[in-house]
């Protein structure tokens, strides 16, 4: 058998971790298993669905390397999902219901009031022939509910291990609005049927949703997934992260820096029994990839431990991955003079303008002592050795050590308490730039 997933977000706004999470896991199973990653948008849903979101879920997929091997829309399929309503239709197990929103809300609240759970009562199969017409007379289009078989569904799940779903205690679902439109109960299995999917892993959220599917998968007659439901993300508090926060989309992480190896590593183990641990491709993460690591407590998505991962990940950088995105005239001397000292690619922009100026020295009443050091300041070129033989100079000639004598000549040259190696910087810096800023001059 060949494994085959998919990952089907809905275009109706931009990437979230916990989509991103989805997306991670099934592309890594699938290629642990040499299998195949399909990219589905569910985007029935013609309301809130745009080519602009679907547009940046695809950007989002390539920025983190998640490849795929097939691709469609559902909106490219709603006569298959017609025809599949038909033979449900045929088989008696979908069947129509002409409740107005209104009139299910106030059964809703009678049942409620009345401590009864507020499941669909099927009403509409005692309706008669004549009762439809009349209701249809009326001018009212009926919307069909998948009658459920009343017993328990079981499975294995790959992450929760066995689990069951009373679906008499369910309502019937929609599949279809009284508009015509597929909901995506009804669309999503009819393209996992059609698509061969073998595993669907997803969200805990779905439990409930799954044990519907596999009565549909089974009234379709098509085979039943394997599933595996993994736990969601909460904050440090433990409440639920909202999809729509910003601050949480691929695209808002993006900019503030996260390198998405970063995200990819800490997306593959957070939940899971393995440590996160720094890796720099996705092929790193393939081999040991295990769902049965997963476990059904909730995972704690902080992140300040993200960043302190993608610091990590930015101090082992190469050169190349990172020179299309460092000023003009950074070269790789520069890169590896700076980037133990970054949390973010972006920040060493700050670092090209300390030596490559102009920078205003903090001289703080040093001149005496910064004149006596750009005295014996050894002419160029300089190289990694410079700064030690520099600084045994300045301290034989003022009597000068620690950070006495070595604070002062960092202050002066790059107006600045900490940061890279100076014996890396100087020669950045250039004796020009070191002597004019040792004069407290703007250079």
């Amino acid at each position: 058998m060949t494994v085959h997933v998919r990952f089907a977000p809905s275009p109706t706004g931009r990437l979230h971790v916990g989509n991103a999470r989805a997306a991670v896991l099934n592309w890594l199973f699938a290629r642990r298993h040499g299998g195949r990653f399909l990219f589905r948008l569910d985007d029935t849903d013609t309301e809130r669905s745009t080519g602009e979101f679907a547009q940046a879920i695809a950007e989002d997929l390539r920025w983190l390397g998640l490849d795929w091997d097939g691709h469609f829309r559902q909106s490219d399929r709603l006569d298959v999902y017609h025809a599949a309503a038909e033979r449900l239709k045929a088989s008696g197990r979908l069947y129509p219901c002409y409740e107005t929103p209104e009139e299910l809300e106030l059964r809703r609240k009678l049942q409620l009031a009345r401590r009864l759970p507020p499941v669909y009562d099927r009403a509409a199969l005692k309706l008669s022939d004549d009762d439809r017409a009349k209701l249809e007379a009326e001018g009212r289009k009926p919307h069909w509910r998948f009658k459920l078989d009343q017993t328990a569904v079981h499975w294995h799940d790959l992450i929760r291990g066995e689990v069951t779903v009373d679906a008499a205690s369910l309502s019937d679902p929609v599949l279809l609005r009284a508009d015509g439109r597929v909901l995506y109960t009804m669309s999503s299995v009819v393209d996992d049927g059609d698509t061969a999917i073998t595993h669907v892993i997803r969200g805990e959220d779905h439990v409930t949703n799954t044990g519907v599917q596999i009565q549909l998968f089974q009234a379709l007659g098509r085979p039943v997934p394997q599933f595996a439901h993994f736990s969601l993300f909460t904050d440090a508090a433990g409440a639920g992260l909202s999809k729509r926060l910003g601050a949480l989309s691929l695209a808002e992480m993006r900019a503030d820096g996260i390198e998405p190896m970063a995200l990819n590593a800490f997306l593959a183990r957070l939940g899971s029994a393995d440590p996160i641990e720094l890796c720099h491709s996705l092929a790193e993460l393939v081999p040991g990839f295990d769902l049965g690591r997963f476990g059904k407590a909730p995972a704690h998505f902080d992140p300040a431990e993200l960043e302190h991962l993608n610091a990590r990940l930015v101090h082992h950088l190469r050169f190349d991955e990172v020179a299309g995105r460092l000023p003009d005239g950074a070269d790789e001397a520069f890169w590896l003079a700076v980037r133990g000292n970054l949390a973010h690619v972006r920040e060493a922009a700050e670092w090209w303008q300390v030596v490559a100026g102009p920078v205003a020295p903090l001289v703080d009443g040093e001149a005496e002592y910064l004149a006596a050091a750009s005295a014996v300041l050894p002419p160029g070129p300089w190289d990694g050795e410079t700064w030690k033989a520099w600084t045994e100079a300045v301290k034989a000639a003022t009597g000068r050590k620690g950070k006495g004598l070595f604070l002062p000549l960092r202050r002066a040259l790059t107006a600045r308490d900490h940061g890279p190696e100076m014996k890396d910087l100087l020669p950045l810096i250039g004796e020009s730039r070191a002597r004019a800023r040792l004069r407290g001059e703007k250079a």
